[in-house]
């Protein structure tokens, strides 16, 4: 008994187990940032690998919280994202006095997420969702000396508060509907009428929210630029990806009796989500909010494999979070290097880039193709996937537009490696050294960008993984 508890909450222990080692260090002599930062990578690698160790299938708390290969696939995902963005923030986080309490928010954050995805009601999925965001807006406001970082919190603040409370009023709704909050028994009472579509719809409301989806998104782009970049890396692909393997598997399970009313909900926010992500993203001369919008249309692309409704929709999904977990961070990497460094973050300061800093120009280019869509590289693979999970229900029109708008943002992406290897600048930025770790996870990112999608298996597992949906 006991060792199946401690099978099936591994991934949570293990992430409990480093926060006390993280208080204990805390309480203790005063170590340098250096020394606390190698160790606490150490301990995220190992979290890592031991993910991968053990896993078991089965539930808890009275069906309050159930786990299985594929749950463990999303959040082996999240782990993974997690250590490559503390690898990358090495070059930030090495002056900074609070070391300690950033992981502490963060990885209090993540265990968040595995309670949410791991949830099996309405209640424990709630816990799990505040839990991963209270610390998230916190830790928005990491650069204490700025002004911008302070407002970028308080945005989140009042964005998180409003999606909550149509969460908690869309909650409600079903539970005086079905009598109950186990999401096994939800779907058997949910049907077309009035009352349980606007229920269904405030729910959706608050997941559009979180995962920035149009027009729920007017808080994105302020709170990616005044945020630190190791905590907007965090937000748009941790963050991000944990609320989405929510809901897929919430429309796929929970919701499925009425898949017809919300594939036309999916329609009309997949295509308003992309066209808006790619008009703003034209107009950004901020790097973090052009990665902000860009990521927004990445979420309509999302959208449009999950309207599948299908096996290949949750595996597109997942496939595609996973070479978004490569892509954009391979991206966020090069762009919290310059900006701790050189604390540039405008578009412009990257013309001539190529000159001085020849590495970090190949990593960001090979992450906004991969990012654009651009073959080989995996990004193309997922889109590839998406699009054609969203040929499932035969609306051939919404694939059309999704890939003209893919074209669409070939221009903006290619705009940045234009001004980096074409443009000149007279006080382009100086030659930057790398430190190890960073350019350790920037490796891992390329190779990931490069290799998930010529390697066939880790698709084919994801869908097989999918198969109990």
């Amino acid at each position: 008994m006991v060792t199946d508890l401690l099978l099936l909450l591994k991934q949570e222990l293990l992430v409990a187990v480093i926060l006390f080692l993280l208080l204990f260090l805390k309480l203790g002599r005063d170590r340098s940032n250096e020394s606390t930062l190698n160790l606490v990578n150490v301990l995220l690698f190992l979290n890592v690998a031991a993910g991968f160790l053990g896993a078991k299938d089965g539930e808890l708390f009275s069906g309050m919280f159930h786990t299985n290969a594929l749950i463990t696939a999303e959040k082996n995902i999240l782990n993974l994202a997690a250590w490559l963005i503390s690898l990358q923030a090495y070059a930030w986080l090495r002056t900074h006095r609070h070391v300690i309490e950033f992981y502490l928010l963060l990885l209090g954050s993540l265990m968040g997420m595995f309670f949410m995805i791991s949830s099996g009601n309405l209640l424990m999925f709630y816990l799990g969702l505040e839990m991963s965001t209270i610390p998230l807006a916190a830790v928005a406001n990491f650069d204490l000396e700025k002004r911008q970082s302070s407002e970028a919190a308080m945005k989140m603040i009042i964005s998180s508060a409003f999606s909550s409370a149509l969460l908690l009023l869309g909650i409600s709704f079903v539970y005086g509907i079905s009598g109950s909050i186990s999401f096994a028994e939800i779907g058997a009472g949910i049907s077309t009428e009035p009352l349980h579509i606007l229920a269904f719809l405030l729910l959706v409301s608050g997941f559009a929210f979180k995962i920035s989806a149009v027009p729920f998104h007017l808080w994105t782009a302020d709170v990616y630029e005044g945020a630190p970049v190791g905590v907007t890396a965090f937000l748009s692909v941790v963050s991000k990806g944990a609320v989405l393997f929510v809901f897929v598997s919430t429309l796929y399970t929970v919701f499925k009796p009425i898949a017809p009313l919300w594939y036309n909900v999916l329609f009309v926010l997949s295509l308003a989500t992309i066209i808006s992500g790619n008009l703003f993203a034209l107009r950004q001369q901020n790097i973090k909010r052009f990665l902000a919008f860009s990521s927004i249309a990445q979420v309509g692309f999302i959208l449009v494999g999950m309207s599948g409704s299908s096996q290949a929709g949750m595996a597109s999904v997942i496939f595609f979070i996973l070479v978004y977990v490569f892509s954009n961070l391979a991206a966020f990497g090069v762009v919290s290097v310059v900006s701790a460094v050189a604390g540039k973050e405008s578009i412009d300061d990257y013309k001539g880039f190529y000159q001085t800093n020849p590495f970090l120009s190949w990593i960001l280019t090979i992450a906004l193709f991969s990012l654009a869509g651009v073959p080989p590289t995996a990004g193309f693979f997922g889109k590839f996937f998406l699009l054609m999970a969203g040929t499932a229900k035969g609306n051939y029109w919404l694939i059309a537009i999704a890939a003209v708008n893919m074209v669409v943002s070939f221009y903006y992406y290619l705009r940045i490696v234009k001004a980096i290897f074409m443009d000149q600048n007279e006080t382009p930025v100086a030659a930057i050294t790398v430190p190890v770790t960073v350019k350790f996870s920037l490796y891992l990112c390329t190779i990931g960008i490069i290799l998930v999608g010529l390697i066939s298996w880790i698709y084919d597992t994801i869908f097989s993984l999918s198969s109990g949906l």
